[in-house]
């Protein structure tokens, strides 16, 4: 191909070659033919599922053929592409689901095991707003809790006759999925971790295994199509922040006794601040599962009232909290998933209240919040914010 252009190119020049001029024209369309196809092939690379590719750590997994694919079949637990990295392009898979409860999905920018962006799927939940789920995993919490609604969710009707092919754009800040081939995305977000180069994973699908086959990555594919972001409309009035104590074990809190001694021993870590103009993420400051049974902090919020009065506060938590008023307990509530009814999600929101008698001058405010997973969140704000200021 090359040499038939050189050709072309020197006969409308009107000058003459020789054979050994020829014959560098030919090595040189070979050359240059060789790089092309060896630049795709490294560009479109496909890993085979097995191995030699792989990192498995999963409660049982078999590779076998299944409907026509090599496949991978895994329970609970990880894949880890070995010796490869991923900042931007677009990686794509086939996943066969079932309508049992599962979360098959995949996990990337992983800068170590507990951080990272990820990707995946309700598959018991077809057609439902939360048919699936983009969220950054920090410090080892996946906080769909915080990250949900149509900005990192959209129904999708899954197929459980055939394999569904999932396609994931990822560029800078921004990463869309396409299903089935579509060549509209299906869900575009914003990602919420600073892009930094990290390893990719896919997961063992929950309680119940499922399929995988023909995982693609390409780094050169980075363009994204018709990228459009749901804005989630931040709660007014907010408290912007809250400062972090180091973490205890929940049982702690059952002692009234204790409390103040509780309080008194705690350190204190610094400030998170909210997100998504909802919550703040608390494992922002606190690593939860470091294998101690330390599941709960302190958040801390210093009231400054302008006379003795009695002030409504409205709050939300995640998964469980007591409020602590001037080290008096005032308040106990469960808002984690499942704790109201069955299909409860708990996720964060100003769901709770309490009336907060201050006195004049300075004023403690305590949530002991306790997590077991998908977000250790904590917010709130005045109803009325007048004669108070808050540090």
């Amino acid at each position: 191909m090359y040499e038939l252009v050189f050709e072309v190119y020197i006969k409308s020049s009107n000058f003459e070659i020789n054979k050994q001029q020829k014959m560098m024209i030919r090595a040189i369309s070979i050359l240059i033919l060789s790089t092309f196809l060896s630049f795709n092939i490294y560009a479109q690379q496909k890993f085979p599922l097995d191995t030699v590719q792989w990192e498995i750590n999963a409660q049982s997994y078999v590779l076998e053929n299944y409907k026509g694919k090599d496949a991978l079949y895994m329970q609970r637990g990880m894949a880890s592409l070995k010796d490869v990295t991923f900042l931007n392009g677009t990686i794509e898979f086939d996943v066969f689901l079932t309508e049992r409860q599962g979360f098959p999905g995949v996990r990337f920018r992983a800068v170590d095991a507990n951080n990272m962006e990820s990707f995946y799927i309700r598959a018991h939940l077809p057609g439902k707003p939360d048919a699936n789920q983009g969220t950054p995993v920090i410090n080892g919490l996946s906080p769909w809790q915080l990250y949900f609604g149509p900005s990192y969710s959209v129904p999708y009707d899954y197929n459980y006759d055939d394999w569904t092919h999932v396609k994931l754009v990822v560029n800078g800040k921004r990463a869309q999925v396409f299903f089935d081939y579509s060549e509209k995305p299906h869900l575009c977000w914003n990602l919420v971790r600073e892009p930094k180069e990290g390893r990719i994973a896919i997961s063992g699908g929950g309680p119940n295994p499922m399929h995988y086959a023909n995982f693609t990555i390409d780094k050169t594919a980075t363009q994204l199509v018709d990228f459009k972001v749901h804005e989630r409309k931040p709660i007014d009035g907010l408290v912007p922040a809250w400062e972090i104590s180091d973490k205890f074990e929940e049982t702690q809190l059952d002692n009234l006794a204790n409390i103040k001694g509780l309080i008194t021993s705690r350190k204190w870590l610094g400030k998170v601040q909210i997100e998504e103009g909802t919550a703040a993420n608390i494992a922002r400051k606190v690593l939860l599962r470091d294998g101690t049974k330390k599941n709960t902090v302190f958040a801390k919020l210093e009231i400054n009232s302008d006379k003795e009065q009695t002030k409504l506060f409205e709050f939300g938590y995640s998964d469980r909290a007591v409020a602590i008023l001037n080290d008096q307990p005032i308040y106990k509530g469960n808002n984690r998933w499942r704790s109201r009814d069955y299909r409860y999600l708990g996720t964060i929101g100003l769901f709770d209240a309490v009336y907060l008698n201050l006195k004049k001058g300075k004023n403690i405010l305590l949530l002991a919040v306790s997590e077991d997973f998908g977000g250790w969140l904590v917010t709130g704000k005045f109803t009325d914010p007048s004669g108070v200021v808050v540090n």
